[in-house]
């Protein structure tokens, strides 16, 4: 299943990448999106950064028969690997979403770029589920998760630059 977001920010694209590279920023996110239990680790990667996340969070809101499969708590690993800055601060890279004890991943392109005098991230990817039978409808019961977990990481983003403005 194709995933689609965009994230903005009004911060220019040095700004933003200082942010989603802070472990401070990765610890908040983790703990804003009810993580039971997380743990952030960014290290450097050439000239660009990798950035991991694992975060245990309840599997409440999942259909019965996707919880059946997880259990009640969706252990995730998110992987940003960023790479070098372009002249404009743009930057690429790549974010690998893992469900542990679950055939459920997502890979995608991101990109960091200006716009309009602040800052746009996207993400293109394709969530996986690795199920016979089922797989298309345990993507269509994650998706709507990736997708929350994208737009809160941007509210905690947009309340992040505003605290430090």
């Amino acid at each position: 299943m194709k995933i689609s977001e965009t994230i903005t920010y009004a911060a220019p694209p040095e700004t933003v990448y200082a942010m989603v590279t802070d472990p401070a920023f990765q610890e908040r996110k983790c703990v804003e999106a009810h993580a039971q239990r997380h743990e952030a680790a960014v290290s450097p990667a050439g000239d660009g950064a990798r950035v991991v996340t694992k975060r245990d969070l309840p599997a409440d809101d999942l259909p019965d028969f996707a919880k059946s499969i997880v259990g009640p708590t969706l252990s995730v690993t998110e992987t940003y690997e960023w790479g070098a800055a372009a002249a404009d601060g743009s930057r690429s890279g790549t974010l690998t979403v893992e469900v542990a004890g679950a055939p459920v991943a997502m890979r995608s392109n991101v990109r960091l770029v200006p716009s309009g005098g602040g800052t746009k991230i996207t993400i293109e990817g394709d969530l996986k589920a690795s199920i016979p039978l089922f797989g298309g409808k345990v993507e269509k019961a994650a998706a709507p998760a990736v997708i929350d977990a994208i737009h809160s990481e941007q509210r905690t983003g947009t309340a992040w630059l505003a605290e430090r403005a």
